[in-house]
């Protein structure tokens, strides 16, 4: 049985990180930018993408890697969000990523090299952050960026056509990033269990991933907050965050630490606790997951 609670009723605005707000405001304001992925980009993307995935990855599923299921279906219930197709991917580069469009089937996907890193625990915290993607509806603009790096990656001269809107995309693929380490909190209601896949991200291996200290990689996140607090401190990390999809990993690791001890996420847990409570059952139920 789950001692995790359900987030009944929650809305992304709950836990969408002030970062991610003011990014997509941006975004927003460039003419047309929704409206061309909604009705050019997304179809294709949308066709492309589901060939792929079922022609060259693993669909999970209740009669397929059932344990890997049954945390996705937890994750979605913890986030009250609908449970959105799983594929595992082999691949030797740790990563996972989301796909949707408003009105589609959406589908998260995990390599398998980042499997390979993780315990259970910290796998639902990668679903989790994934599901924060679908919870926030960002699935516009992670088209665009995933589009923009398969042409930077796949296409003669990928990488010039690509720098036209790359900047301000990537700086919101940033900034959502750190809302969606919230979104993998709120599932594993562990901050350390999401810190310990931003350490194996930084610094893992197979090998590696059991020897790792977290206090020392936490102690280290508190350093570089320090470090960074100065001017050549502050134009290091934009010169090596810029080309970059998500922000360093000791950076998040230090603001999911922060925002575990604030006021929004613990009001976040009790008031569902409450909730939970008041709905269910008296005997049995869906508690019973």
């Amino acid at each position: 049985m789950s001692t995790k609670t359900p987030l009944i009723g929650l809305q992304a605005d709950q836990f969408r990180h002030t970062l991610d707000q003011q990014a997509t405001a941006t975004l927003k304001q460039l003419p047309g930018l929704d409206l061309l992925i909604r009705a050019v980009l997304g179809p294709i993307a949308e066709q492309f993408f589901y060939l792929d995935n079922i022609s060259t990855s693993v669909l999970v599923g209740p009669e397929q890697l059932p344990d890997l299921h049954d945390l996705l279906l937890e994750a979605a219930q913890i986030l009250d969000i609908a449970t959105p197709q799983l594929y595992i991917r082999q691949h030797p580069a740790p990563n996972a990523y989301t796909f949707a469009m408003r009105g589609q089937q959406p589908f998260i996907v995990v390599h398998t090299a980042l499997l390979d890193l993780l315990t259970p625990a910290e796998i639902q915290a990668v679903l989790g952050h994934e599901l924060g993607h679908l919870k926030c509806d960002h699935g516009v603009y992670l088209t665009l960026a995933n589009l923009l790096t398969l042409v930077a990656s796949q296409l003669p001269g990928g990488d010039l056509l690509a720098q036209g809107m790359q900047g301000q995309l990537m700086e919101w693929v940033r900034c959502a990033e750190f809302t969606c380490d919230r979104a993998a909190l709120l599932v594993s209601q562990d901050a350390r269990v999401v810190a310990s896949v931003l350490m194996k991200l930084a610094g893992g291996s197979p090998f590696l991933a059991p020897r790792l200290n977290l206090d020392a990689f936490l102690a280290q996140a508190r350093s570089y907050e320090v470090a960074r607090d100065t001017p050549v401190g502050e134009a290091v990390q934009q010169l090596r965050s810029q080309s970059l999809t998500h922000p360093l990993p000791v950076l998040r690791a230090r603001e999911i630490d922060r925002w575990a001890q604030g006021k929004q996420y613990q009001s976040l847990l009790q008031l569902a606790g409450i909730r939970y409570n008041d709905e269910m059952p008296i005997k049995g139920g869906w508690r019973n997951w």
